[in-house]
């Protein structure tokens, strides 16, 4: 029996996607921000929120949306350089223990522990086995970041590899991105493949039940953002806060890390737009 494959769903729309409609609805969730950071200070809160995915897939620009209008005081945004040699010598995890949030703030790691799953093994930056004890090991600390009572959030946002050939290209042309361009960029495509894999080994190994993957779909970066602010905002949970269909999501642009799983499963060589 042939089993048909899934294709990724085209995404829809429940609100106006122009300028205007895009503007609007985000300083509605800035200030659901707003009030959930008030709550998280005045309740001594404590909340992580990862955002991985290959390059140019679109998470430093949602985080800026994100903390944009957030008290400085209690936001942070955690985007770490190289390792320096001393970092080499120590605990894998340490150096990102040291900027997890204290009470009563929140902390945006703009990509993560998860470097070592992704972008270190495929560019020969750690060794096999060096990945293949991250992955054995970072449930297990991510479990005891959730047990001392930390919340924490992993978003994954997947661009097509057309799509990062495009946001590359922009970023040649334009003065204010050329900053973004790095040697990894450069092989980014042409290790495509070799990312999708590590990507499958990841969520296998470090999507679970107590710290489970959020993927976001991210060519059209508008949507993506809007979706994962209203992912985030429907699962924490503060005063005044809105009836839960106020952040609904769009199926074809939040995707569980099961679901994701089970696509790549059926799908991982075998797509006309490779998803990333």
């Amino acid at each position: 029996m042939t089993v048909k494959k899934r294709e990724p769903e085209s995404p829809k729309s429940d609100f106006d996607y122009s300028a205007r409609g895009y503007s609007a609805e985000l300083r509605e969730l800035q200030i659901e921000l707003l009030k959930l950071q008030n709550h998280v200070k005045d309740q001594d809160l404590r909340i992580v929120i990862l955002f991985e995915g290959r390059d140019a897939a679109g998470k430093g620009g949602t985080i800026k949306r994100i903390t944009q209008h957030l008290n400085p005081r209690g936001a942070r945004v955690v985007a770490l350089g190289r390792p320096s040699d001393r970092d080499r010598t120590q605990w894998y995890f340490q150096r990102y223990v040291e900027h997890l949030p204290s009470a009563g703030e929140i902390v945006f790691f703009d990509r993560s522990w998860y470097n070592r799953a992704m972008v270190e093994p495929v560019m020969g930056f750690c060794t096999d086995e060096q990945n293949k004890r991250f992955l054995k090991d970072v449930s297990m600390f991510e479990e005891l970041l959730v047990k001392d009572g930390i919340q924490l959030f992993k978003y994954y946002f997947s661009v097509s590899k057309k799509e990062q050939r495009r946001r590359f290209e922009a970023r040649k042309t334009d003065p204010l991105k050329q900053f973004k361009v790095s040697p990894v960029d450069e092989k980014a495509q042409e290790l495509w493949n070799q990312y999708t894999v590590k990507k499958f080994q990841m969520l296998g190994e470090s999507n679970r039940t107590l710290t489970p993957w959020t993927i976001i779909r991210s060519d059209r970066k508008n949507p993506a953002r809007i979706h994962c602010i209203r992912h985030f905002l429907g699962h924490v949970e503060y005063p005044d806060k809105p009836d839960a269909s106020r952040f609904a999501t769009d199926p074809a642009i939040v995707i569980s890390g099961i679901d994701e799983l089970k696509f790549m499963e059926d799908n991982l060589f075998d797509m006309k737009e490779p998803l990333g």
